[in-house]
């Protein structure tokens, strides 16, 4: 991740400040909770709103402001770019950070040119985003090391094709675990369900993170809700 201080005499929020206000603005309602969930925790304590629509989004905004707004690339029915020209009209414009998929890591690097806060692909690594997002709330910028890496390679001449481990690789027992995971269940609560035992759940876990590339399991609760899973019925 590349984050690029402040310049002298620019003001930005006292990191250290408990509750900073944000705003989700996503239309897959299960990323969005996930996101949520992982900006309230310790250690950002973050005290976030959710609106699934552009337009929506703003209305809260005017009703309260808010100290970073976290926005989905394509954000409807207000596209990205008339959004956050109706953001600085606001009379405490907040930071953004702008988030895509990771196959639309091209359409996020065009956005560099808007003076947004932050740009991040989706899959990022949870602590190196929250490191992110404290220093954007600090009043600095930040680019995701996902993005970085791509703009550099298209710079040299150099970007390869991307290669994005995919949910076919997964057994269906794999799929229907994860969906638990990202739903919160714990190792103990997976085993129950299934009636199998905790050991053979976390060996399950074990592939999961190995096929898609996953090291953490708000990694795996983060790409359950960015893929749709849910739980079956």
């Amino acid at each position: 991740m590349v984050i690029v201080p402040q310049r002298p005499g620019e003001g930005g929020r006292d990191p250290a400040t408990v509750g900073p206000g944000v705003v989700i603005v996503d239309s897959q309602a299960l990323f969005m909770e996930a996101l949520a969930g992982l900006l309230s925790r310790p250690p950002l304590r973050a005290v976030p709103r959710t609106a699934m629509r552009s337009d929506a989004a703003l209305e809260l905004l005017a009703r309260q402001p808010a100290d970073l707004v976290l926005c989905d690339l394509r954000i409807q029915p207000l596209p990205l770019r008339s959004f956050l020209t109706a953001l600085r009209e606001l009379e405490r414009p907040p930071p953004v950070i702008v988030l895509a998929d990771a196959d639309d890591e091209q359409a996020l690097i065009a956005e560099i040119e808007t003076g947004v806060a932050g740009l991040f692909t989706k899959d990022s690594d949870p602590e190196q985003f929250l490191e992110g997002v404290r220093a954007i709330l600090a009043g600095h910028r930040a680019v995701g090391a996902n993005v970085m890496h791509r703009l550099v390679a298209r710079l040299n001449g150099t970007e390869p094709a991307p290669h994005r481990p995919g949910l076919d690789q997964l057994s269906p027992t794999e799929l229907d675990i994860l969906a638990m995971v990202g739903a919160a269940s714990s190792v103990e609560q997976i085993a129950t369900a299934r009636g199998i035992s905790q050991k053979t759940v976390r060996n399950h876990l074990a592939n999961i993170y190995r096929k898609l590339d996953l090291r953490s399991r708000t990694e795996a609760m983060l790409c359950a809700a960015r893929m749709g899973l849910t739980l079956p019925s």
